[in-house]
C-alpha cells in the first residue's frame, strides 16, 4: 500500500513539473507571460480596460483606438490562439461621420444572454476639457456585439456631448449601469425595454472610472467621496454607503475622487477584491441587500521612496492559486523612481506581496483591464508600449498596444 500511496505521488509531481505547473508562490518568469499583437491596424496607439471574456463563447474581445479618429474591435480565440480584427466601430456599426467615437474606455462585459456589451467614449484631450473637437462630439453609445451571428449593434445613445467612461451589467436582467464624463452622470439602461434613465450627478471634477458588479445582480459605482453606491437588483434601488472605502492617511482628494481603478471577483467565495486610485488594496464581501462589509488589505506596494498612496494600478485579477496579480506603472508615475512597469503578486491572506517580474518601458509602459480570466486561469490584459515611432499616433504620448497573457500557474510563453 505504501509503494502503491509512494508511487502515486511521484507520478503526480512528475507529471505537473512536465506540464511547466508552479505552485502558489513559486518562481514566475518571463515563461509565464505571453504577448498577442493586433493585426490590421498599423497605427493603433492605445488600449485602455476595453477588454473581456466571454464564458459561453471562450473568446476574448477588445477595443483597440489610434486615439483619434478610429476604433478597432478585436477578437481572441483562445483554443485556436488566433487573434483577428472584425472591423472598426464607424463601418460595423454604420456611423455617420458626425457620429464619430474616439476610443473605448469601458470594459467588454458578457451579458445573460451570451452577448458581449461595451461603450464609447470622445477619447481626444480637446473633446474631454474643452468640449471644442473641430468637429464637435455628438456623444457616445452604448453597444452589442454578437458572437454567433458576428454582428455589432449599436443599441443606444448617451447624453449628448458626454462620453460613456464605463458601464456594468446587472447579471441577472441584464440592465446596463453607466457613468458620463465629464458630467458623472449615472444612467440605468435597459436594453430590452430601450429605457435610458439618468439618475442624476454623484461625482465632481475627476471622473471616477471603474463599475463592478456581484453575484446577487447588484452593480456597483463609488460617489466624489469614495463611498459606493449600488444599484441593488432586488428592490431596483440606488444605494449610498455611509463610509467611504478605507485610504490613506494624506491621500489626495484628487485621489479620493477617482475612486476606483481595477476589481476582481472571487466566484467560489463570493467577494470582490478593488485597487482605489489611491493604491489601496480592498476586500470587499457583498450581500444581496445592503452594503456588505469592507476589509482594508493595506497598500499594493511598500517603499520609503514614495508615499504609499502614490502608485498608479489601472488593473487587477485573481490567479486560479488564490493570489492577485496586477502592473504598477504609467502615466509617468513608477515604482522606486525607476522607468519600469512592474508584476506584483498579493496574497490575500497573509496581507503580504512581492514583485515576480519587471519590464522595461519599451516592453510594457502601461496595463490596464479587470477580472478577465479563462477556465484555464489564463489572465488577460490591454498592455501598451513606449514606442517612438508612434509620436504622431495620439494625445497620451506614443505607445504601441498589444494584448498580455498571463499564467502565474503554468508556462505559455512562445
Amino acid at each position: 500500500m505504501y509503494r502503491t500511496v509512494l508511487g502515486a505521488c511521484i507520478f503526480m509531481v512528475l507529471l505537473v513539473l512536465g506540464a511547466g505547473y508552479h505552485p502558489a508562490g513559486a518562481e514566475i518568469t518571463r515563461k509565464n507571460i505571453r504577448f498577442e499583437e493586433y493585426p490590421d491596424f498599423p497605427d493603433a496607439h492605445s488600449s485602455w480596460g476595453s477588454i473581456g471574456y466571454s464564458k459561453t463563447h471562450k473568446k476574448v474581445y477588445i477595443g483597440v483606438t489610434n486615439h483619434r479618429d478610429k476604433v478597432g474591435f478585436f477578437e481572441y480565440d483562445i483554443k485556436r490562439r488566433k487573434m483577428r480584427l472584425h472591423g472598426f466601430l464607424p463601418e460595423l456599426s454604420n456611423l455617420r461621420e458626425f457620429q464619430w467615437q474616439g476610443k473605448m474606455h469601458s470594459q467588454v462585459v458578457e451579458g445573460p444572454d451570451g452577448c458581449m456589451y461595451f461603450s464609447t467614449d470622445g477619447g481626444e484631450t480637446r473633446m474631454l476639457y474643452l468640449m471644442n473637437h473641430p468637429r464637435g462630439y455628438g456623444g457616445s453609445f452604448f453597444y452589442r456585439w454578437d458572437p454567433v451571428a458576428e454582428r455589432l449593434d449599436n443599441i443606444g445613445m448617451g447624453p449628448r456631448f458626454d462620453s460613456l467612461k464605463d458601464m456594468m451589467i446587472d447579471r441577472k436582467s441584464g440592465k446596463i449601469l453607466a457613468t458620463t464624463f465629464p458630467q458623472v452622470h449615472l444612467l440605468l439602461y435597459d436594453p430590452q425595454k430601450n429605457d435610458l434613465r439618468d439618475l442624476g450627478r454623484v461625482g465632481s471634477t475627476h471622473v471616477p472610472r471603474v463599475l463592478f458588479n456581484d453575484r446577487y445582480g447588484n452593480v456597483y459605482y463609488v460617489d466624489w467621496r469614495q463611498r459606493l453606491v449600488k444599484y441593488e437588483h432586488d428592490t431596483e434601488k440606488l444605494l449610498f454607503a455611509k463610509e467611504s472605502l478605507p485610504f490613506f492617511k494624506g491621500t489626495p482628494p484628487y485621489s479620493i475622487i477617482t475612486g476606483i481603478t481595477a476589481w476582481a471577483e472571487d466566484q467560489e467565495k463570493g467577494m470582490i477584491y478593488l485597487i482605489t486610485y489611491g493604491s489601496k488594496m480592498i476586500a470587499y464581501y457583498p450581500t444581496r441587500l445592503g452594503f456588505g462589509n469592507c476589509e482594508d488589505l493595506g497598500g499594493i506596494y511598500d517603499s520609503d521612496q514614495k508615499q504609499p498612496y502614490d502608485y498608479y494600478c489601472p488593473n487587477l485579477a485573481l490567479g486560479d492559486n488564490g493570489l492577485l496579480y496586477y502592473f504598477i506603472g504609467g502615466h509617468g508615475n513608477y515604482v522606486d523612481g525607476v522607468e519600469q512597469n512592474v508584476l506584483m503578486e498579493f496574497d490575500p491572506e497573509k496581507k503580504t506581496k512581492r514583485m515576480v517580474l519587471s519590464f522595461p518601458l519599451k516592453e510594457i509602459n502601461e496595463v490596464t483591464g479587470a477580472n478577465v480570466k479563462d477556465e484555464e486561469g489564463n489572465i488577460y490584459f490591454c498592455g501598451r508600449r513606449r514606442d517612438p515611432r508612434a509620436e504622431m499616433m495620439g494625445e497620451s504620448g506614443a505607445s504601441r498596444p498589444f494584448m498580455v497573457i498571463f499564467n502565474p500557474e503554468r508556462e505559455i510563453g512562445e
